[in-house]
């Protein structure tokens, strides 16, 4: 395989890696320990 190919490939995995990550992290099971600043200063 030509190199250039190698490498669209590695970055294609790793965007989609790093997506799939942000995705568990944001719904996910650790979502429940996220604080909210929101909810934290309620007036």
């Amino acid at each position: 395989m030509e190199p250039a190919t190698l490498i669209t490939i590695f970055l294609s995995c790793f965007l989609v890696g790093v997506t799939g990550y942000a995705l568990y992290t944001a719904f996910g099971q650790p979502s429940k320990e996220l604080r909210d600043p929101f909810e934290e200063h309620e007036d």
